[in-house]
């Protein structure tokens, strides 16, 4: 069966059936973390207004009042996002004028490789 000159574990069908059993565990690990832990690590921090109102079964005059909040939350947090994007050019515009020529190259290559 085997080659009396090499180790069983040299063999290339030895081999073949040891990778293959990895990748089909890291394969099963991979789609149970995806489908099963990724949703109860991660659960959906999304509150609408839909859900609410039918989650809640909402009267009228609940919805409106809710409806109202939210609209009122989501433009305060569009105008807390506008100005942490201000404050950040500001800082960057501070950062670049202190800096050479080539300093400012490179500054500014690092900023564009770098997520916000």
């Amino acid at each position: 069966m085997f080659r009396g000159d090499r180790p069983a574990w040299q063999d290339p069908r030895v081999i073949t059936v040891i990778v293959l059993v990895f990748m089909a565990g890291a394969m099963s690990g991979a789609i149970g973390m995806q489908k099963i832990l990724h949703g109860r690590l991660h659960p959906k921090a999304e509150l609408s207004y839909e859900t609410l109102k039918t989650e809640l079964n909402l009267s009228p005059d609940q919805s409106v009042k809710i409806r109202r909040i939210l609209d009122d939350f989501v433009k305060f947090y569009q105008e807390i996002q506008a100005q942490i994007e201000d404050m950040r050019a500001t800082g960057k515009n501070q950062i670049r004028g202190i800096l050479d020529a080539e300093q400012r190259k490179r500054f500014d290559k690092i900023c564009n490789e770098t997520p916000n």
